[in-house]
């Protein structure tokens, strides 16, 4: 089947093909890109108007047709422009998973606009970092966020605030949400380059501070581009070998999503909800995330797409409820934003009726996916994330930037339309990120004789819990706030629900005490709740280091008990 997997390929990107690939020179470096792409997400979007009366968008009881979002967006757009919004300026999302979170983006990417992801976890200070980092005109929030936000209104006089789905009385300066519907809709008309920013995603940085991903519009249409391909190739492929793909879609079948993972971040948004409406399908909304709540969606709207943090889909499985639901209308199930762990890729292929087993990666740093593997192909290989996607060069390298022999770890490079412009008003990070075109991915990785992935690790100093990226520095540099901190190292432990924790170990000044719980306390006013340690050591003895008098991290987490931690 792997023969067939490689003629397939070549096939779909050959000449005259929907996938046909290129190379141009991008920002001064050759750039992989798909010759019959769009040009912008503004085209992808006035191309779903075709679908009309399908339904597009439902949260709990409230439905919305395209035809209905189309006029929203349109009116969102036309109110943006009226007051001042120009093609390159920047609106700032933060809200819960609402339908207004994916009406507003719509709206702002096709006048031209960029989209300011917010973190909707964030803190009041997380939050004021962002808004003077991107400097948007319009600031679009929900109530929880709102009320953070006029925490620090005198910082931002200038700032148009819009509120959505607030309770009782609109506080002054804030613009309901209702007026920008009733705006003409009216979409503005406007030419935008495939190299123009689309949207800003921040990523946690290793000095402390939030990093703004540019994303393209060239890297967010190739990225559902390279969606498109992986799910012909697979359907393609099995077909020549004379294998029914388990979790094919049948001719004129709707595709309906649930959206479990946060719309700010490329897996929600880029992968599963563009993806959705680039087709025609269906997308639902939950409130927050609940495993039992989600079985019954799926129950009830017949969803044939799962694509979340695996911790999800094990939580699903795991569910008492999960023996009564029928899920039988799931094509597809597993998703990204953390390694799916061989043992649940069996579970979803015993367990599942109709759904495939599936697993993407990719960063917010390449729009989206890098790679991505599925069905029997996945659960032969249940290591690998597939071969890197047609618009990415890709290779494994050293210390020094030299390629390392098929099957020898390296970090993974990767090259292509997918990758970000760069950070936001950070050139020194976007040079030691992007080298002549190459994202270091900060991974570990393999490539085998068919030029699948394997993951490895990581290079960078990062927890990856539950989806969410935690870089250590940040959470160390607060913790060293305390005065009673002498030595400090922060690091990720294994954790079966979320693959991972955050973990610290403390050495205190001679003769103070490290009050943990107070430790904690003071945290929680400094960042988001999943940032915070979970478990403490505070410790006896100085911790190791190196002779170039790093801390060795994995020398601290190695000799700590989780029993021990506090």
């Amino acid at each position: 089947m792997y023969e067939e997997l490689k003629s397939t390929w070549s096939d779909l990107i050959a000449p005259g093909q929907l996938f046909e690939v290129e190379t141009l020179q991008v920002r001064g470096s050759p750039m992989r890109v798909y010759k019959h792409a769009p040009a912008s997400l503004r085209d992808i979007w006035l191309g779903t108007a075709a679908y009309s009366d399908r339904e597009y968008l439902i949260y709990q009881d409230e439905r919305h047709t395209y035809a209905q979002s189309h006029a929203y967006a349109a009116s969102i757009a036309h109110w943006l422009s009226e007051h001042g919004v120009q093609p390159g300026d920047r609106v700032a999302i933060a809200m819960r998973n609402y339908p207004e979170w994916m009406l507003a983006y719509w709206a702002v990417v096709s006048m031209g606009a960029v989209v300011v992801g917010m973190n909707a976890w964030w803190v009041t200070q997380e939050m004021h970092f962002a808004l003077r980092d991107s400097t948007p005109k319009v600031l679009i929030c929900d109530q929880e966020r709102l009320a953070r936000f006029l925490e620090i209104r005198a910082d931002f006089p200038e700032l148009v605030v819009v509120g959505v789905r607030l309770a009782g009385e609109t506080p002054a300066n804030v613009v309901p949400w209702s007026e920008l519907l009733a705006s003409e809709p009216a979409m503005p008309a406007v030419t935008i380059d495939p190299d123009d920013d689309a949207c800003i995603f921040y990523t946690s940085g290793t000095t402390g501070t939030p990093k703004g991903a540019q994303l393209t519009h060239r890297g967010c249409v190739s990225n559902l581009m390279n969606i498109g391909f992986g799910q012909a190739l697979q359907r393609d492929a099995l077909t020549r070998a004379g294998l029914k793909p388990k979790g094919s879609m049948a001719p004129g079948e709707i595709n309906v999503a649930l959206v479990a993972t946060p719309l700010f971040h490329v897996t929600g948004n880029n992968c599963v909800a563009q993806g959705i409406a680039a087709t025609g399908g269906k997308l639902i909304h939950m409130y927050k995330w609940d495993a039992g709540e989600a079985l019954r969606i799926v129950e009830t709207e017949k969803v044939t797409t799962f694509s979340a943090v695996p911790m999800m889909s094990r939580e699903m499985m795991l569910h008492p409820d999960f023996a009564t639901r029928d899920t039988s209308s799931l094509k597809s199930m597993g998703g990204g934003g953390a390694a799916v762990q061989p043992d649940l890729t069996q579970k979803m292929q015993a367990t599942m009726e109709n759904a495939a087993p599936s697993a993407g990666y990719g960063m917010t740093e390449t729009c989206g996916i890098i790679s991505a593997l599925s069905g029997i192909y996945l659960v032969d290989r249940p290591t690998s994330v597939g071969r890197a996607m047609p618009t990415f060069e890709a290779k494994c390298v050293d210390s020094e930037g030299n390629a390392v022999p098929t099957g020898t770890p390296g970090e993974l490079w990767v090259r292509g339309a997918c990758v970000i412009k760069g950070y936001l008003n950070r050139p020194e990070a976007t040079a030691e990120t992007i080298t002549d075109g190459w994202l270091h991915t900060g991974d570990i990785a393999y490539m085998d004789a068919d030029d699948f992935i394997h993951l490895v690790d990581r290079a960078k100093e990062m927890v990856l819990r539950g989806g969410e990226n935690v870089y250590c520095a940040e959470v160390e540099s607060a913790i060293f706030a305390d005065d009673a901190v002498a030595e400090c190292v922060v690091f990720g432990v294994e954790d079966e629900r979320l693959g991972e924790e955050v973990a610290a170990a403390i050495y205190p000044k001679p003769g103070a005490t490290v009050d943990v719980d107070a430790l904690r306390k003071s945290l929680r006013d400094k960042m988001a709740s999943y940032k915070i340690p979970r478990y403490i050591w505070v410790v006896g003895a100085p911790l190791p280091r190196n002779a170039n008098g790093k801390f060795v991290k994995r020398e601290v987490r190695d000799a700590l008990a989780l029993a021990d931690a506090l």
